[in-house]
């Protein structure tokens, strides 16, 4: 696919987020989402907690994995919380000027929150690639950095250096490159690839080092931030939350139904 990383939309600043679930279509899609839930879940990067103070023996009790019905719980109050921040935020402005692929004018938007350095984000890109490929024609994919620098130490430093290969139109080739060596992830690594991408190195590494760059990656962490968005990956389509890397049939069966209730309320509304 052609890489369009900086490209920017000329839709009005006016225009709402119009990605909206309605009630009946968080419904109708609930049933899926449970079913997937545990998978989801399972699927992502999160802080690590605290270990114990002593190892566990025999006697000691032990936290068991939540129930289902706990993550389902836990999952529509998360999603509670995403859908009351969105609700009123301008769709330019929350793009901004994050990397894009796709249609620019697509009525369905996926946005994923993606840390470099993180092993379940890095299965995550073919299956986000697949499903994009796919639907260009229905879908803007939104890249949105949310490095998890307590356990990724490089996780800040290879978005300021992808954010930086945006700079020269090469974020997505940056962005599987990293991916594709993340076990390699580091200074050297960098430079290697902005030169191997044909960048101008001296820009590159201005870029990397400047403070817009660094504005950049604290925009996201603040939209996470409000968001409550802890763990990577996480997605949005529209304003529907799937917390975890998932397959593209995933992705391709929430694009359906939300096709499927944006026409029929297009109809109903004589749209």
């Amino acid at each position: 696919m052609a890489d369009s990383s900086e490209q920017q939309t000329s839709r009005p600043t006016s225009r709402q987020w119009p990605l909206r679930w309605a009630a009946g279509g968080v419904g109708a899609i609930a049933v899926l989402l449970v079913a997937a839930i545990v998978v989801v879940v399972g699927n992502s990067s999160a802080p690590e907690p605290e270990p114990p103070a002593e190892p566990p023996t025999a006697n000691t009790p032990t936290s068991e994995a939540p129930a289902p019905a706990a993550l389902a719980d836990d999952l529509r109050a998360r999603q509670q919380q995403v859908s009351a921040v969105l609700q009123d935020l301008d769709r330019e402005v929350l793009i901004g000027g994050s990397p894009t692929r796709g249609n620019p004018d697509a009525s369905v938007v996926l946005m994923e929150f993606s840390d470099f350095q993180c092993s379940f984000c890095a299965r995550a890109v073919p299956e986000v690639k697949s499903f994009v490929d796919g639907n260009e024609a229905d879908v803007l994919f939104v890249y949105k950095h949310l490095p998890l620098m307590q356990i990724h130490p490089e996780a800040v430093p290879a978005a300021l250096a992808s954010w930086a290969a945006q700079q020269q139109g090469e974020f997505w080739a940056y962005h599987d490159a990293l991916f594709a060596n993340q076990d390699r992830l580091g200074e050297d690594l960098y430079v290697e690839l902005a030169d191997t991408l044909g960048l101008d190195v001296e820009q590159f590494n201005r870029d990397r080092a400047s403070t817009d760059a660094q504005a950049a990656i604290a925009r996201d962490l603040a939209l996470a931030a409000e968001l409550q968005l802890n763990s990577t990956p996480t997605f949005l389509i529209g304003d529907l939350l799937i917390p975890g890397a998932v397959p593209a049939d995933f992705f391709a069966e929430a694009l359906a139904r939300l096709q499927a209730f944006q026409q029929r309320d297009s109809t109903e509304t004589g749209e």
